[in-house]
């Protein structure tokens, strides 16, 4: 039977009557083996160390994770595991930073377009460009390149290299290369969230252009550039790792000029002056 009630001397001397602990317990509905828990405070000196030691190499080295981290503190005379070491890297908001996985998050679902080419016989320039974006590696650091391609003649109509994964680059690179050659009919690219967005269905309308995007884990859909990076990185990014953006940048210009996407001999898209020097 629980006592409802027990005597206590206050600090004033005085007897007063307060609930039992067990009644307390019944009362707010939990065990009484809650009411006895008390809480750790903060981390063991131990652990204080180690977590000192962590943040020291992961300025050092930021790509180091959980496993690599683990093999550092025990080459450093502590006994640990991934579990100890993946709550305390946690706690510090520590995460190795490396390329991962699915880059390409879709944006609105109301701004995913259906894919447009399929069955469709490109016969002419300008009839259709691709687009997408490509992880470039230097020696220190990583940059993004975004390019365009003209799908008939394979050539490159437009490119850029940024160290971000915004939608204002891809709509920087669509304005210069539609300012040099004519605007196509269908521009291609896949669900990402650059392109799944207000932004860059605003500027494809201002210019009349109808948007093709790629079906998803359809790789193919969107060979043509998928192709162009195979070519720049086998042929001179992965042959030439540049420590600084203006080389790297300086280089690619290059590689494009001597081997334009592909061995395609079909020739480029006509510029807008040089169609209008025929019109003349």
């Amino acid at each position: 039977m629980i006592s409802p009630t027990r005597e206590v001397v206050g600090r004033d001397g005085k007897r007063h009557r307060y609930p039992s602990k067990a009644r307390q317990c019944k009362l707010l509905g939990i065990a009484r083996s809650t009411s006895y828990y008390k809480r750790k405070e903060g981390e063991k000196q131990n652990n204080l160390k180690m977590m000192e030691l962590m943040d020291k190499q992961y300025d050092q080295c930021p790509a180091m994770g959980v496993r690599q981290m683990v093999d550092y503190l025990k080459g450093e005379g502590y006994h640990v595991g991934r579990k100890l070491v993946r709550r305390l890297m946690a706690l510090m908001g520590l995460r190795a930073v490396y390329p991962l996985k699915s880059l390409s998050k879709g944006g609105w679902i109301k701004y995913r377009m259906p894919y447009l080419l399929r069955g469709v016989r490109i016969m002419r320039r300008n009839q259709v460009w691709s687009t997408d974006i490509s992880y470039i590696p230097m020696e220190n650091v990583f940059m993004y390149l975004y390019a365009i391609i003209d799908v008939y003649s394979r050539y490159i109509v437009g490119w850029g290299l940024y160290n971000s994964l915004d939608a204002v680059n891809a709509i920087e690179v669509l304005d210069k290369a539609v300012a040099q050659y004519f605007v196509p009919e269908i521009i291609n690219s896949d669900q990402s969230v650059q392109y799944t967005c207000e932004e860059w269905h605003r500027a494809c309308d201002k210019y009349g252009i109808r948007i093709s995007m790629d079906g998803r884990a359809r790789c193919l859909d969107n060979v043509w550039i998928e192709r162009f990076w195979r070519t720049i990185k086998r042929e001179y990014v992965y042959l030439n790792p540049e420590t600084n953006v203006n080389a790297l940048r300086r280089g690619i210009a290059g590689s494009l000029i001597r081997c334009p996407a592909s061995c395609s001999p079909l020739p480029r898209p006509e510029s807008k002056k040089g169609c209008l020097e025929v019109m003349k």
